[in-house]
């Protein structure tokens, strides 16, 4: 796994911390390895659970979480009767923020790790929400699940590891190849492309990717498309993936 060379915490440093705090750090229990902040979401605030640092970096929100919940809020009707599946669902609050504003399904993922998971559900109960279903799943691994039934498959800001591409993209095949309708019931949605309104059919990936690697992620784009997903550019940075067959 490869590993942050800096730790995004540093984004938000607190001015007001003393060299003697500081000094203690190496001291503290590890209930104080954390950090909560409210976070504005579209239509409510948000209390949420930072790792002041971790080693997978699922430590903070990044920007296309907030993009994606605009974008998402703007575009609904996508979300309404789906079963939704996020990867590197890190602190939990993109899901967190759907599920209070539409009682969405919706299950989190991340990589298979302890610390992870209970911080989703830390930031469940913090904002008054039963703990979200979860599944810890590193990318490229074998998925858990051997029979897949999630019509939406959401992220965002997960591009981060140029080397993970192939085992991320692994990860999506199966999702979306191996997919089988809960209800028995092929579902199609309304996606805006291009200013018009095309039909596709369950299941799909939504991704925001806010964040700029110097044109890396064009390698995640081409390596879909060499294992047979289609991608297709949403506008306001945000792609929906599909399977070529669909």
């Amino acid at each position: 796994m490869d590993v942050a060379l800096f730790s995004p915490a540093a984004l938000f440093e607190d001015d007001e911390v003393s060299e003697e705090s500081q000094e203690a750090a190496e001291g503290k229990e590890s209930s104080e390895l954390h950090v909560q902040r409210v976070h504005a979401f579209p239509g409510m605030e948000l209390m949420i659970r930072e790792f002041s640092f971790h080693q997978l970096n699922a430590n903070l929100l990044w920007p296309g979480t907030f993009a994606f919940s605009n974008w998402l809020v703007e575009n609904q009707s996508l979300l309404h009767g789906a079963r939704i599946l996020e990867l590197g669902s890190g602190t939990g609050a993109l899901a967190i923020f759907l599920q209070r504003s539409f009682g969405v399904d919706i299950t989190t993922s991340d990589f298979d790790d302890v610390e992870i998971e209970e911080n989703i559900a830390y930031n469940c109960r913090a904002n008054e929400l039963p703990v979200l279903p979860h599944v810890k799943h590193t990318w490229g691994d074998r998925f858990p699940k051997s029979e897949p039934d999630w019509d939406l498959v959401i992220a965002s800001d997960i591009l981060l590891y140029v080397k993970q591409y192939p085992n991320l993209i692994k990860t999506l095949c199966f999702l979306l190849n191996e997919y089988k309708a809960k209800d028995k019931k092929a579902g199609k949605r309304v996606l805006p492309i291009s200013g018009k309104e095309v039909q596709v059919q369950w299941p799909f990936f939504l991704m925001s990717w806010r964040r700029r690697l110097g044109g890396e992620e064009r390698l995640f784009f081409t390596g879909c498309e060499d294992a047979s997903l289609t991608v297709l550019d949403l506008g306001s940075r945000v792609y929906c993936i599909i399977p070529q067959s669909s």
